[in-house]
Parts: structure tokens; C-alpha cells; sequence
């Protein structure tokens, strides 16, 4: 007798004793795994369950699941994984790509942050004291820019035990102590120093605080007794009045600010090729290869009466050890490394006076011209003198002319100083 429902035949008999009982048991038949056999050459996506379904069909019987399950290919991934951009489940791995992106991005936006920081917390240190629009009858700018820095004996800020130490004495008021010009120019940068002995003429002037005009008189003095009369502002006057050479901005610091830099970097290294002393300044040095601090530096720049030409000799110097700090400081190192940079950026620029148009960035590049100076690429020299009147030194006219000349043009300076 045929127990097969009527219509059945012997070949489905057989197939559903392959594929289980169906309905026909009396408890029906719980999932379980199909074997699979997948045609060679076909895509296992383009195959379903039997070839009743359409193309691309998966039941779920290609992963060995029946029904779906929870980590299975035929879920919404399609194909075996999760879509593009899915959360990840326990277990699989990080996507480190996604997290270096993230990561460089938060960085990029730190780094951004500090320094944006950095340059406006620095930028405010400077004390921008100095009015050059109080400064009449002003040559033409030329080509580049032209600083004038300015080395004060002022003794501003200092204990009476700073001052023994670095042997200021204690003068009141301010004298120059030192001035250069500085020219950053596309000819390399150029540093000539500015005896403070020369001998020039004060023109006339608008008092820096009253307001008031003093007429020229034809008087002729000492350089620095322009500083000394009516501060930086009559400096700058004199020193364009003599030279034709207009002064783009203006640097001055003292005496503690200046001791307080070298110590700041570590000291600056120097090579002093003749041993000499100097009780007034504190000078003691052997010659060769040494290390100064900020009491040694002070000591080594204003020395002059060692010297057989005090003022020139004193001036060559001041230039040697302005390269050399600017040489130190100017450099990855300092600039890269926060427990260099913001202990010397905090010692130097509140120290620093400068004209009101200063920015931190022009100081800047006043500081990298300076390296320059000593790196090859500029020069350094004396106002070239052509005799003295008086104990002053007198500037060599035709020389002096030739170089602002060519310092206007931005010209390669083959002028050259005492």
C-alpha cells in the first residue's frame, strides 16, 4: 500500500526522505544544515536555495544557516559582512585607519592652538614705548629694512645687589651703552656698529613728551648724548639726519634684560682669541673657547677700556657676541623645545622696548638677519671714520654716503669700516 498521498511519486518519495519528513510526521522536523554544492565557475551570491528562486536570492542556506542568525551573511550586510560604516560588534577589529585620521586631525588642531597662543601671549610682552611718527622730516625708505638696536645702561628693574654683581654702578637715567644698524636685505644682512663717540650733529627736533620744536643749531656732541637728552625718539632723528638712512623700527634693551637672556639659553659659547681684564666692567677672561653667562656676557660687551682703541675695539665685540646669542637662539632647538623657548622668551621680550609698529614677527626676522651676520651670508662692520675732533670720532663722508647708497638699493656693500 502507498502511504504517500495520492500523486506522490517514487522520485519525490525519495527526495523528501533527503530532505526530511515534512509535514507528514507526526512532530515537525527542527532546522538543521543543507549541504551546499557550489556549481564551479558561479558566483556563491547568484545561487539560491534551488533554482526556483531568482538570481542573487540567498536564503540563508549558503552560510549553513537556516532562517537568518545573528552573525550570519545573508543579514543586511548581503554578503557576509556588515555594511560600510556599521558599528562594529565584540570581537572584531579596530578600524585604524579611521582612528590615525582622527588622531592626526586633534593633533594638527592642538598644535594649531598653542601656537596661535604662544605667538599672542609672546607678542604681548613687548613694550612698544617707542613713537616714530614723533620723528620729522624723515629720509625716503629704501629697499629692505633697516633696525636700529640699542644696547641702554639702564639699570631699570635691578637690586643694589644685581647692580654690585654685574657691576652697573648706579647712575640714574639711561645712556646708550651701545647702537647698530641692522639691514635684512635680499643681498644678505648687514650689521655696522655705531661708535657711541661719533661725532654728529643734532638737527632740529619735536620734543618726544612736550611737543615742542627745537630749532637746529649746528651743535656737534657725542652720538649718545642724543639718547641721553631726549630719548629714542631724538636718536632716531640724529642717526637719519647723519646718514640719509631712514630707520625702519627700533630695539633697546638693558642691561638686566640682556644678562637675563644669555642665562635663559644656557649661556652663549664664544671664542676669545687674547686673554684681557677690566675692573670697571668686571671683564676676566683667558682666551679660547669658553661658555659666558649672563654676568660674563655684560661683562665682555661693555669692556673698553682694555682695549687700545676703547670705542672701535668694543664695538667689534658687541657685534661677535650679538651674532653668537642670535646664532644660539635662533635655532630649532631653542624654538621647537618649550623648556627652552618660553624661559627665554619670558626673560628677553618683557625686557625688550620697542617702536609701536614692532611686531613679534619682525623681531623675528631681526633675529634670524642677526645669525645670518655670522653664518656667511652677511657682513659686519664699523662707520667707516676718517679722523677724530675733540676725542670724537668723525665719520668718513664719502664713505658713509657710498654705503647708505647702497644699502637704500639693496646692494651688495662692498664699503668698508674701521
Amino acid at each position: 500500500m502507498n502511504d504517500w498521498p495520492d500523486g506522490w511519486t517514487g522520485d519525490r518519495r525519495e527526495r523528501s526522505n533527503r530532505y526530511g519528513r515534512g509535514s507528514a510526521g507526526a512532530q515537525p522536523e527542527g532546522a538543521r544544515v543543507m549541504p551546499h554544492v557550489q556549481p564551479r565557475g558561479v558566483p556563491q551570491q547568484s545561487q539560491g536555495y534551488d533554482r526556483g528562486h531568482e538570481p542573487g536570492y540567498d536564503s540563508g542556506y549558503n552560510t549553513g544557516q537556516v532562517y537568518g542568525s545573528p552573525s550570519g551573511g545573508g543579514g543586511q550586510g548581503g554578503y557576509g559582512g556588515p555594511p560600510p560604516g556599521a558599528p562594529r560588534g565584540p570581537g572584531q577589529a579596530p578600524d585604524w585607519r579611521r582612528r590615525i585620521k582622527v588622531g592626526a586631525l586633534t593633533l594638527v588642531v592642538v598644535l594649531l592652538a598653542v601656537s596661535i597662543g604662544t605667538y599672542f601671549w609672546a607678542d604681548g610682552k613687548l613694550r612698544r614705548e617707542v613713537d616714530l611718527s614723533k620723528v620729522i622730516e624723515r629720509p625716503e625708505p629704501g629697499d629692505g629694512t633697516n633696525y636700529l638696536i640699542v644696547g641702554s645702561d639702564s639699570r631699570e628693574g635691578m637690586s643694589e645687589e644685581e647692580k654690585k654683581k654685574l657691576h652697573t654702578g648706579s647712575a640714574e637715567g639711561k645712556r646708550t651703552d651701545s647702537m647698530m644698524i641692522l639691514h635684512d636685505g635680499s643681498n644678505g644682512p648687514t650689521l655696522i656698529s655705531l661708535p657711541r663717540d661719533s661725532n654728529v650733529t643734532i638737527p632740529s627736533f619735536r620734543g618726544s613728551e612736550s611737543g615742542k620744536m627745537f630749532p637746529a643749531t649746528g651743535r656737534q656732541t657725542k652720538l649718545n648724548a642724543a639718547y641721553a637728552e631726549d630719548g629714542p625718539e631724538l636718536l632716531v632723528r640724529t642717526v637719519e639726519f647723519n646718514t640719509g638712512l631712514h630707520i625702519d623700527h627700533y630695539v633697546e634693551i638693558g642691561f638686566a634684560g640682556f644678562a637675563n637672556i644669555v642665562d635663559a639659553i644656557g649661556g652663549v659659547e664664544l671664542d676669545i682669541p687674547k686673554a684681557f681684564k677690566d675692573k670697571k666692567s668686571g671683564a676676566d677672561f683667558q682666551a679660547g673657547k669658553q661658555t659666558l653667562d649672563g654676568e660674563q656676557a655684560l661683562a665682555f660687551v661693555r669692556t673698553r677700556y682694555a682695549f687700545a682703541n676703547s670705542d672701535l675695539d668694543r664695538t667689534k665685540n658687541q657685534q661677535k657676541f650679538l651674532a653668537a646669542l642670535a646664532a644660539q637662539t635662533a635655532t630649532p632647538g631653542t624654538i621647537l623645545n618649550p623648556f627652552a623657548f618660553y624661559p627665554t622668551m619670558g626673560a628677553g621680550l618683557d625686557t625688550l622696548i620697542v617702536d609701536k609698529d614692532m611686531s613679534l614677527w619682525s623681531l623675528g626676522q631681526m633675529f634670524f638677519a642677526m645669525k645670518g651676520v655670522t653664518g656667511g651670508d652677511g657682513t659686519s662692520m664699523n662707520m667707516p671714520i676718517s679722523g677724530s675732533v675733540g676725542g670724537n670720532l668723525v665719520w668718513d663722508k664719502a664713505k658713509v654716503k657710498e654705503l647708505v647708497n647702497q644699502l637704500n638699493n639693496d646692494e651688495k656693500v662692498t664699503v668698508t669700516g674701521n
